[in-house]
C-alpha cells in the first residue's frame, strides 16, 4: 500500500533505506547530500530496526565498513557527493573485485576540486568508467524524481544482491535538494541470520560449523592466470547485466525528428524543452536513460534510423555525450549542450540550442 508524504530527496533516502530492510549506514557529511545522514540520526532506526546508523572517520573508512558488512550478507549502505565518493573509490574497486553487493548514493556536485555544492552531473565518467582501478562495473540508477529517489533505494539492493555487484544511485542537488510528493513503501524486517544464510551463504562469511564450510572473501589473488579466469567470470557477468537490466523512459519519440537524451534532473528540464519545442512545431522527442550503466545503447541505436538528430543535454561539460556517439555509431549528428560548474539551463535555453542544432549549428 505505501504511505504519501511530502519529502525531500535526500530525505527520502534515509526513509527508503529503514523501510527497505537496511542493516546499516555508514558515511561522512558532505553538502549537498548531509540530509541522507542526518534524517538516519533523527529516526533513529537502531531503537525501531536494529538498523546501525554510523558516522565513520572518513569516507575511506564508510566505504571499508561496507566491505565488512557486506561480506557478512548484510544490506549494508553508504552516501556522499562528489569530492567523498572520489575518496571511495579505491574502496568501490575492492567491492567489485570482491563481488559484494551494496548501495553507495552520489548526490553530485559541481567541480572539479572542490567546486561548488550545487548540482552538477559532471561524476558521469567517475560512475560508468570505472572511476577507481581495474576493469568493473557498478550498476548505476539515474533519478528523476523523489518518488525514483524512493524506488531506486530498494532496487539498488535487490540488483545488487541478484548479481553481487555495487549498486549506484547517481544523483544530484536538484533531485536531492527539491520536495515532492511520494509514496513510501511499507517496511520491511531486516533479514534474520537465517534468510542470510538462505540468500547469501555461498559467498557471505557467516561462520564454519559442523555443516558448512567457512568463506574467505578477498579481492586479492597474485597469481595471474587465476586472476584472469576471476576477470573473464566478471566481465561475462557484466554483459549479462547488459543483456537483462537496461532501463530507459521515452517521451514523445513516435514521431519525433530529433531526440534529446538526458538523464536527472536535466531529463526533467528536457521534458519541458520538448512541450515548448512542440508548441512551436517541431517534432522533438526525448529519450531518458534510468541505468546509465548498463546504457540504452541498442535502443539509442535503434532510434538513430529515426530521427534526424540528437542534443545530449547534462549539467557538464560533455561526458555521456561519449556514450550517445558510441550508440549512433556515425549514422547521424550527434551535438551536446551543457551547463556547469552548479549552474542548471533553463527549458528555453535548452529548447534555444536544440534549433541551433537543427539549423546546423554545434
Amino acid at each position: 500500500m505505501g504511505e504519501l508524504k511530502l519529502m525531500k530527496g535526500n530525505e527520502v533516502i534515509a526513509e527508503a533505506a529503514i523501510r527497505c530492510g537496511c542493516d546499516g549506514y555508514f558515511g561522512y557529511p558532505i553538502t549537498p547530500q548531509s540530509e541522507i545522514m542526518e534524517t538516519l540520526m533523527l529516526e533513529k532506526p537502531w531503537e525501531t530496526t536494529g538498523m546501525v546508523v554510523l558516522q565513520a572517520e572518513s569516507e575511506v573508512a564508510s566505504i571499508n565498513m561496507l566491505y565488512g558488512g557486506a561480506s557478512c550478507g548484510k544490506k549494508v549502505m553508504t552516501s556522499s557527493s562528489s569530492p567523498g565518493i572520489s575518496l571511495m573509490l579505491e574502496g568501490i574497486s575492492y567491492l567489485a573485485g570482491a563481488e559484494l553487493p551494496c548501495l553507495i548514493v552520489n548526490v553530485v556536485r559541481g567541480g572539479p576540486g572542490l567546486g561548488t555544492i550545487q548540482p552538477s552531473q559532471a561524476d558521469y565518467f567517475q560512475t560508468t568508467k570505472g572511476g577507481g582501478h581495474g576493469d568493473y562495473q557498478v550498476i548505476a540508477l539515474a533519478p528523476a524524481s523523489v518518488q525514483e529517489m524512493n524506488d531506486f533505494v530498494g532496487l539498488g539492493f535487490d540488483l545488487a544482491f541478484k548479481y553481487r555487484i555495487p549498486s549506484l544511485i547517481l544523483t544530484d542537488g536538484v533531485i536531492g535538494q527539491m520536495m515532492e510528493k511520494v509514496i513510501v513503501a511499507d517496511h520491511k524486517p531486516r533479514w534474520t541470520d537465517a534468510e542470510i544464510q538462505k540468500i547469501s551463504g555461498t559467498w557471505a562469511t557467516t561462520g564454519k560449523t559442523k555443516n558448512r564450510e567457512r568463506h574467505v572473501v578477498t579481492s586479492l589473488n597474485l597469481e595471474s592466470e587465476k586472476q584472469e579466469i576471476h576477470n573473464h567470470h566478471l566481465q561475462a557477468k557484466y554483459r549479462e547485466i547488459e543483456v537483462n537490466e537496461v532501463r530507459f523512459e521515452e517521451f514523445q519519440t513516435k514521431d519525433a525528428e530529433y531526440l534529446f537524451v538526458a538523464y536527472g534532473s536535466s531529463a526533467r528540464i528536457c521534458q519541458k524543452s520538448v512541450e515548448l519545442a512542440r508548441a512551436k512545431g517541431i517534432k522533438v522527442g526525448l529519450l531518458r536513460p534510468i541505468t546509465v550503466w548498463p546504457y540504452p545503447t541498442v535502443r539509442i541505436a535503434e532510434l538513430a534510423t529515426k530521427v534526424k538528430g540528437m542534443l545530449a543535454v547534462e549539467m557538464s561539460a560533455g561526458q555521456m555525450v561519449y556514450d550517445v556517439r558510441l550508440a549512433v555509431n556515425g549514422k547521424i549528428p550527434v551535438s551536446h549542450f551543457g551547463r556547469y560548474g552548479g549552474v542548471i539551463p533553463s527549458p528555453g535555453e535548452v529548447l534555444e540550442a536544440m534549433e541551433k542544432f537543427i539549423k546546423g549549428g554545434k
